[in-house]
């Protein structure tokens, strides 16, 4: 098993279950410390390439996840895995697509979806979740 991430380090959503995930901008630098050991990149197109292991999923800014089906399998993927690694979630800024993505990790995680967009502007980014249709999109996320 992989060490987690912490509560205090930069970015770090926890989760009711206790799992850790970082949410963050990818246009700002990398956090020192720790590196992920699995990330979820949510871009219009293809990430920078890392040195642990990513996923790219195609969500263009402002917008919805290009395949709804791939968000999910990768949603439940970073759910899983932040059971027990450094798992990081990001996107251009790190508020509106990655906001959206750790709503749905808190849904995932037992977080009712029409408190989950409060609950991560409460424990990650005042500003989280931009637009109507990502707050709609977390809505029916359980579904």
């Amino acid at each position: 098993m992989t060490e987690s991430w912490t509560s205090t380090d930069s970015g770090v959503l926890e989760l009711p279950s206790g799992r850790l995930v970082r949410g963050r901008g990818l246009r700002r630098p990398l956090p020192g410390g720790a590196v992920p050991t699995y990330g979820v990149y949510l871009l219009g197109k293809p990430p920078p390439e890392v040195e642990w292991e990513a996923r790219w999923l195609r969500w263009p800014d402002f917008r919805l996840p290009s395949s709804r089906t791939d968000a999910r399998e990768a949603l439940d993927e970073a759910w899983r895995r932040a059971a027990g690694e450094r798992v990081e979630v990001a996107c251009g800024g790190g508020r509106g697509r990655t906001g959206t993505a750790l709503a749905c990790l808190a849904v995932l995680d037992g977080v009712p979806p029409d408190d989950a967009v409060a609950f991560v502007r409460r424990h990650y980014h005042p500003r989280a979740v931009e637009t109507p249709w990502q707050r709609r999109y977390v809505l029916g996320f359980a579904g």
